[in-house]
């Protein structure tokens, strides 16, 4: 009886994969982002120009780019704190090389995102497999690869890093038609990914295993490697971000760098949409997630007002989001055989 289930179509399990392109929510924050960018160009004119427009798009791809991993991890119930520090650790691998024998623009991404994805195994192995709760574990290796990262840059910046990543940072040679290369293809990988968890049964496959895990496997899915995936996903991503972060900066990169990032990443995920208890998500709330972070983030910038407000800005949202999110669970019926 179960497994008819996972197969059907999206309109019949409410709740669990979105029956519309674009949800209520998703409308809502597209009129919050639209009023916070009117407001914002209004406040201070400087704005709305391509001088700060491009930096924004540009400063929110890696936050919107990891997001859709984490949409993946936290519609199956899961979490990870640990991709600050993923980012770290593939930045300053892909920073070393490129210094190091000046590695192509090709091979530095592999190298990014082949690492991230190792990163990102184990977290899932560990998940999936050691049957301990996600965030236990991720915050576990948040700082055990902090410090593996540490160990690699030597408590010493590292210098001298050539453009090789150029294409994707925030000069001329990183846009076409004055778009950044990175939020490009931060659009590819959205559209993919969307895709695939709205219209193919291994996309809803995820919905499921958040949705009831033991159902889930009951119906034949296999929940441990879905998961193990989840999180290979997230470390790839999180390789690909790294080498964004890398090209937004200069010749240096600093220990710092990925610091905080997770908790960026995370709040653009449940601003989005993306329910907490897991079984429902949407890539599409993820990116206006991220685009409402950044935005919020850049404001508070050019307004001069200080840097701790746009963290109270993002976390009243994510305050709103989770409430909105308890009510809407509330009210939704229980469906028989169901606890």
């Amino acid at each position: 009886m179960s497994a008819p289930a996972v197969d059907r179509p999206a309109a019949a399990r409410p709740g669990r994969v979105l029956p519309f392109p674009v949800t209520g929510q998703e409308v809502v924050l597209i009129a919050v982002i639209a009023v916070l960018w009117v407001a914002l160009s209004l406040a201070t004119p400087a704005f709305a120009t391509e001088g700060s427009v491009v930096p924004l798009l540009v400063a929110m791809t890696p936050i919107a780019l990891i997001g859709i991993g984490m949409t993946v991890v936290i519609v199956t119930g899961g979490i990870d704190v640990s991709v600050g520090s993923t980012v770290m650790v593939c930045a300053v691998v892909i920073a070393k090389a490129m210094v190091g024998s000046g590695i192509p623009l090709v091979a530095a991404v592999a190298l990014g995102m082949g690492v991230g994805a190792l990163l990102g195994l184990l977290n899932g192995a560990l998940i999936a497999f050691g049957r301990v709760q996600a965030i236990i574990i991720t915050f576990g290796t948040l700082n055990l690869f902090r410090f593996a990262g540490l160990q690699v840059f030597g408590s010493a910046t590292v210098e001298g890093i050539p453009p090789t990543l150029a294409p994707f940072g925030r000069g001329d040679e990183g846009r076409t038609l004055g778009v950044p290369h990175s939020f490009l293809l931060l659009l590819v990988v959205a559209a993919v990914a969307w895709y695939y968890l709205r219209h193919t049964a291994g996309g809803r496959h995820f919905f499921a295993i958040g949705g009831d895990p033991t159902a889930a496997r009951l119906a034949g899915i296999s929940v441990r490697t879905r998961i193990v995936l989840g999180y290979v996903l997230t470390g790839l991503l999180a390789g690909v971000a790294a080498c964004f972060v890398i090209a937004q900066g200069t010749s240096s990169l600093a220990a710092s760098v990925g610091s905080g990032l997770e908790l960026s990443v995370i709040a653009a995920v449940v601003i989005g949409g993306t329910s907490i208890t897991g079984g429902r998500g949407s890539v599409l709330g993820t990116l206006l997630g991220a685009l409402l972070v950044q935005t919020v983030r850049t404001g508070v910038t050019q307004l001069g007002w200080p840097s701790q407000l746009s963290d109270l800005f993002v976390g009243a949202f994510i305050v709103v989001a989770v409430g909105a999110d308890l009510l809407r669970q509330r009210r939704r019926p229980t469906p028989k055989g169901t606890t």
